[in-house]
């Protein structure tokens, strides 16, 4: 069970609140180190799943895991970064992000239970819209510079529209069998 990407994994979960207390402690460089966490933490998300296919190393636990971990790391970012800014046009795209989320989580777990988990299985384009994201909330927990905040808002609204368009291709693949009585 404690295997490379299952540690990689665990080590995730646990950097969450170190990522919040770092955050929240009144240094001057605490979105640095706050953002270096995250970005830690996004880095062992791909090579988690990297050592598991190279060294055939899947095991039950880390196929719970994984997306358990991804998921939550990202939604406490978001969360964050939706109080950071308290602005409308970082708290729609994050509630959103968060929600869609929800939404597939649910939608993979049904699909599994009819034994047709493969047709939502994690596609590139929720790959893509995950490293946009991760890298997106990098910045915006930086917030080095106005430039890097600039450039973290316009990768922020890029996983936006791969939140929407990732969600509607889970959705159709599945509809057949959504509506199907």
């Amino acid at each position: 069970m404690w295997n490379v990407p299952n540690v990689l994994t665990a080590f995730r979960i646990l950097l969450i609140p170190v990522f919040l207390l770092v955050y929240y402690l009144p240094f001057v460089d605490a979105n640095f180190w706050a953002a270096f966490i995250f970005a830690l933490a996004s880095i062992t998300d791909a090579l988690d799943g990297y050592i598991a296919r190279k060294f055939n190393q899947f095991t039950r636990f880390g196929a719970f895991l994984d997306p358990v971990a991804d998921k939550a790391m990202v939604v406490v970012a978001l969360v964050v970064v939706v109080e950071n800014y308290t602005a409308w046009w970082i708290t729609i795209p994050a509630l959103t992000m968060i929600c869609r989320e929800v939404i597939i989580s649910a939608l993979r777990e049904w699909m599994a239970q009819i034994g047709k988990h493969t047709q939502v299985a994690v596609s590139h384009l929720g790959k893509l819209k995950t490293v946009a994201q991760m890298v997106a909330l990098t910045g915006l927990l930086w917030e080095a510079n106005t430039t890097i905040v600039v450039l973290a808002v316009i990768l922020f609204y890029v996983a936006f529209v791969l939140t929407l368009w990732s969600m509607w291709d889970y959705l159709r693949a599945a509809w057949s069998d959504l509506i199907a009585e």
